[in-house]
């Protein structure tokens, strides 16, 4: 957790970097739906850090459980919608679950363009994995093959891209974009792992749905956190994206579906 707390929606401030008077933390905060990634201009329109979709009140909010054969599956479940008079209408659907006894859990998401004209998606999943996982000595174990700094402060230390120190003083964090190499099945699967607590903490996506990948590195003292973030964009902002082309539209009517796990695992 952050040092914001819980933000309530009216306080949101979306210009700018604003939107990190709202970053509470927690495992998942989910950036998107239309915009996400650095403040810039797009279109005549000015964008900033991240996107809306974190900051909107979620409706049809509920939880439940219940018996499938011999497991007990429970879940929660909720919807939220970016929209705006003339402009974007898009509904993310979200259910988490998990069954009784396993030390993972599932996220599906669906997003639907539930209006009248082509809009633009950007969508970005910021796991956020914290001390005691992340410690000296912790790594973060992907397929990666292949790795770009985001800036210079990133260059300067890429060789221990996957290498986490203790909090150090005055630390200006480092992005990476990665290319990760999928298994047979299309899955990427990518952790941060402590021998000493013989413990790691990894997701799991399917590449074609979040085909991008950024690492956040942030070592700070007070701010001491790794960022595990497929995407189906990466975090240089809309216009960006647009220009080098991987800005993603949706349809009318067009749904998309994303699915990720979420676990702990014990390590050798």
């Amino acid at each position: 957790r952050s040092s914001t707390g819980d933000v309530a929606s009216a306080y949101f401030e979306p210009e700018e970097k604003n939107w990190l008077r709202s970053f509470f933390g927690g495992l998942l905060t989910t950036c998107g739906l239309t915009y996400c990634g650095a403040p810039c201009i797009d279109m005549d329109k000015k964008l900033g850090l991240h996107g809306r979709v974190s900051n909107i009140p979620a409706k049809n909010v509920y939880a439940d459980g219940g018996w499938e054969k011999d497991d007990y599956i429970f879940w929660a479940q909720g919807k939220v919608r970016e929209t705006t008079v003339f402009g974007e209408n898009i509904c993310l659907e979200r259910k988490i679950w998990t069954k009784l006894g396993e030390n993972r859990l599932f996220i599906e998401d669906t997003v639907e363009n539930l209006g009248y004209s082509d809009t633009e998606h950007m969508i970005l999943y910021h796991f956020n994995i914290g001390f005691p996982i992340v410690d000296a000595g912790s790594k973060l174990i992907c397929p990666s093959v292949e790795l770009k700094p985001r800036d210079r402060e990133a260059e300067q230390d890429k060789e221990n891209w996957s290498n986490f120190t203790s909090p150090v003083a005055g630390y200006k964090e480092k992005c990476y974009y990665h290319r990760m190499k999928p298994d047979k099945k299309g899955y990427v699967k990518a952790s941060i792992e402590n021998k000493k607590l013989k413990l790691g903490v990894y997701i799991k996506y399917i590449i074609d749905q979040l085909p991008y990948f950024t690492e956040w590195k942030m070592m700070g003292e007070g701010i001491y956190v790794v960022g595990m973030e497929p995407g189906n964009c990466l975090v240089k902002g809309r216009d960006k994206e647009r220009k080098e082309g991987r800005l993603q539209f949706l349809k009318p009517g067009e749904i998309r579906k994303y699915r990720i796990e979420v676990g702990i695992e014990e390590i050798k």
